[in-house]
């Protein structure tokens, strides 16, 4: 995976074309939490991952494959791709049991605290600067995380809480796969393989999982089951990552970087209308703070490296 501040592209305006393509895939990614929530009654969190990434790996194959990609060409990033695919799978393995704990509204806004954990692990890692506005970014992005775990609200108990934590635990794994992407030869890989050797080494582990949480589908899982798995695995993991890609490679990913943040405002709304969550005043300013910090985080600067690169694999659960 080549930097966006190497591409030739970088430059070169978003087209009226790629806009709405971005604003299909942040509509597609806010509404997916609320899809896991959805088919929870039928298929366990465990299993319903697990099927998820091995419905995906056929759809990568198929997509790379017409593109060329060599995917199994030695090109010594083995090493690293499996190591992401271990955090994929712990990272899963937390946010669908935290989904099995918290609403959808909030799972959304902690999920995407991911650039947050980016940012500061590429200062602390990777030794690119931050600027004074990322810093206070990440500040501001700290405040709203703690007061929507901190503060009392109504309906919010401690396996609430627990779940918002394992939801956090999933960002931040999330964002060290950034880091393994971003500091090892697995950014010379195809974006196809890069995410094949995630989501392939994440089925035994989340197959794993499954089998110790005893986790079992007791009963026929109702048409609209099947078609939001279909949905996960085709569409989500399987495609519209790879749309993702494509983008990032012909513009600049700081300019699509600033269309992420819509992301958790369509699973918010959605969340409201679809799950019925309740929605707080201190909720609400919350995922606010979280949603302006993100922005001054990944905010093109001069003095900072890590912004342009903060998203490119923030969008990928």
């Amino acid at each position: 995976m080549s930097s966006p501040q190497a591409n030739p592209f970088a430059a070169r305006p978003l087209s009226a074309g790629a806009i709405a393509l971005m604003l299909m895939l942040c509509l597609t990614w806010g509404f997916n939490q609320i899809a896991v929530k959805l088919v929870l009654p039928d298929i366990p969190p465990m299993l319903q991952a697990t099927i998820r990434s091995a419905g995906a790996l056929p759809v990568l194959f198929i997509i790379g494959t017409l593109r060329g990609v060599r995917f199994f060409e030695n090109d010594d990033t083995w090493k690293p791709g499996l190591i992401a695919g271990l955090m994929f799978g712990i990272e899963f393995v937390l946010i669908f049991q935290g989904l099995r704990l918290t609403s959808a509204s909030r799972a959304v806004v902690f999920l995407y605290t991911a650039p947050f954990f980016v940012a500061l692990g590429s200062y602390q890692v990777l030794g690119e600067r931050l600027g004074a506005s990322q810093w206070l970014g990440l500040a501001i992005s700290f405040a709203g995380v703690a007061l929507a775990i901190g503060v009392p609200q109504p309906n919010v108990d401690s396996h609430v809480l627990l779940g918002d934590l394992m939801i956090v635990g999933g960002a931040a794994l999330w964002a060290a796969t950034t880091l393994v992407a971003k500091g090892t030869r697995l950014r010379f890989a195809a974006p196809e393989k890069a995410l094949g050797y995630q989501v392939a080494t994440s089925v035994p582990i989340l197959g794993l999982a499954a089998w110790l949480f005893g986790e079992t589908i007791t009963h026929t899982p109702a048409p609209l089951s099947l078609g939001l798995m279909a949905f996960q695995a085709i569409w989500v993991v399987g495609t519209t990552f790879t749309l993702w890609f494509a983008l990032v490679k012909a513009y600049s990913a700081s300019k699509l970087s600033a269309f992420t943040f819509i992301t958790p405002l369509f699973g918010v709304v959605g969340s409201y209308f679809i799950m019925h969550d309740t929605l707080s005043l201190a909720f609400g300013a919350a995922a606010l703070l979280v949603i302006a910090g993100l922005f001054l985080v990944n905010r093109p600067s001069q003095t900072a490296a890590a912004p342009a690169d903060a998203l490119l694999n923030v969008t990928k659960t």
